[in-house]
């Protein structure tokens, strides 16, 4: 079976004519009629019935239009991968991050680019994810590391890379003075919040809510190392990546409140489309192989 068979089978099943589907594939009529021969020996099946009118699909052929067409699809989105990686990927990709670049694998993608295609740079910049993720969309970003509770976002290419564990984090005079603090009293502290639009904000609301009380800040934080400091100073509670949490607890500088757990992922996201370009289709390549 070749993919021209294929070809001359969906333009006679369009064209419902062997002479106008010859002229769609730059052949002659007797070319048409032994390729589509030779696709219905293949096949053992018969795909047109032959009628005054002209060509018409059998139910067989119905079902195999389908597959011949997904077949030239398939076909189409490989050639241009190929015509990809031979024309030397190059360029600027302006990559949105988030969180520290030891958790996002960074350097085994920067690593990883280099080796592969070394004309291939990266502008990196950092925010929160709803930002970061609204920035894609708006086209200011070419791609970027995002927190995401969501498996898919419209007009956007989502992939999960990994579950990213929260924990909830204490000032060390408070886990001192109630070592059996429950959720009733963990919900009466001071806390310290992350902006609205940002994916932990939601987290903390649904532990509030299980908790009976809405979650009113005292304090807000735009980052992971703002709100770690905060913790630390005795300014309130408030939610961090465990990885972040354990770190500062064995430092001595807060205490992790073991009574919940919740998780978030890490996804990659670009704008959907298979035709894209190919410094962003490299870092994608680059993205996936460091996250196995």
């Amino acid at each position: 079976m070749e993919l021209y068979q294929l070809k001359t089978f969906v333009a006679i099943a369009r064209e419902g004519s062997l002479t106008r589907a010859a002229e769609r594939v730059f052949t002659s009529a007797p070319a048409v009629s032994a390729q589509l021969k030779a696709l219905e020996d293949e096949l053992g099946v018969r795909l047109f019935d032959r009628t005054p009118r002209g060509m018409s699909l059998t139910e067989a052929g119905r079902k195999m239009l389908d597959e011949a067409e997904r077949t030239l699809a398939s076909a189409t989105r490989m050639r241009s991968a190929a015509e990809q990686i031979r024309g030397a990927a190059q360029g600027v990709v302006r990559f949105g991050t988030v969180v520290d670049p030891v958790a996002l694998r960074l350097g085994d993608v920067l690593v990883k680019l280099a080796e592969r295609h070394p004309h291939v740079s990266l502008q990196l910049r950092q925010g929160l994810s709803y930002e970061t993720l609204t920035a894609v969309q708006n086209g200011e970003l070419d791609c970027a590391y995002v927190l995401s509770d969501s498996e898919q976002v419209d007009g956007l290419e989502l992939l999960r890379l990994g579950a990213v564990d929260l924990a909830i984090t204490l000032p060390l005079s408070v886990a001192e003075a109630q070592p059996a603090l429950n959720l009733d009293q963990l919900v009466a502290l001071p806390w310290i919040g992350t902006p609205p639009s940002c994916i932990l904000r939601a987290h903390v609301d649904r532990l509030f809510a299980a908790g009976g009380r809405e979650f009113r800040p005292r304090q807000t934080a735009d980052s992971e190392t703002t709100m770690r400091s905060m913790v630390a100073s005795g300014m309130g509670a408030g939610l961090l990546r465990l990885d972040q949490a354990t770190q500062a607890e064995r430092h001595g500088e807060l205490a992790i409140w073991n009574g919940w757990r919740s998780h978030t992922w890490l996804c990659w996201v670009a704008p959907a489309g298979t035709e894209r370009p190919a410094a962003v289709a490299a870092v994608r390549a680059a993205v996936l192989e460091a996250w196995g």
